[in-house]
Formats: C-alpha cells, structure tokens, sequence
C-alpha cells in the first residue's frame, strides 16, 4: 500500500481528472470511478447497460502501479482477455499526473478505444 499522503494526492488528482474528462450533460449516461488495491489503482469507465438503462456496466480504462521502493508510478492496459500489460510508450514517472494525461492523450487508442 502506498503512504497515505500518497493516496490522497491520488484520490485528488483523479477526482479532477473525472470532473474535466466527462462533461456535465453526459453524466447522466457516463461516468470514471477507481479502485485501489495494495500499490494499484484501477481506472474504470461506467456506461449505461444497453439492455437495462438502470444497470452500470464497468469497464476498465488503465492501470497504474506504484513501486514504493523506487517511488514511481507505471501505467498498464488492459487486453481483452482481461490481462494488463506494460505500457510501452510512457516510461515510469515520478508523478501519476504524467502517466494521467498520458491516458488521457491516448495516443494510441488504447485506453479510450
């Protein structure tokens, strides 16, 4: 598990990161959420159910773990078969910031689709 000061810049920065990413007239059928497990925080993507308007299907965007020996940060994805992966294009970082807008750039389509 990462420091709680950690957690809380984590719980922060995400928090605006979620307020900026959706806009407000589509909240109502979108939204970001996140869990965190040990040193890894999971980003997910909430859609309506096309089914079942009432139901949330969550799916996950990105990974980022923390390495508290060395104090940074790593992004993964996700492939289909559920399994995350390194990803290549953005090194470790100090910050989850960096590794954050690097989702939010994709530049790849791999974390957005």
């Amino acid at each position: 598990m990462f420091p709680d000061l950690e957690r809380r810049r984590v719980e922060q920065l995400l928090s605006h990161f979620y307020a900026r990413r959706i806009l407000a007239h589509a909240r109502d059928q979108v939204r970001l959420g996140h869990s965190i497990r040990g040193n890894s925080v999971t980003v997910f993507e909430y859609q309506r159910g096309f089914d079942d308007p009432s139901a949330w299907m969550k799916i996950p965007v990105a990974q980022f773990r923390f390495d508290p020996r060395t104090g940074l940060w790593s992004l993964y994805w996700q492939d289909r078969n559920r399994k995350w992966h390194v990803y290549e294009d953005a090194p470790p970082a100090k910050s989850l910031g960096t590794l954050l807008a690097e989702v939010d750039r994709d530049p790849t389509c791999i974390f957005w689709g």
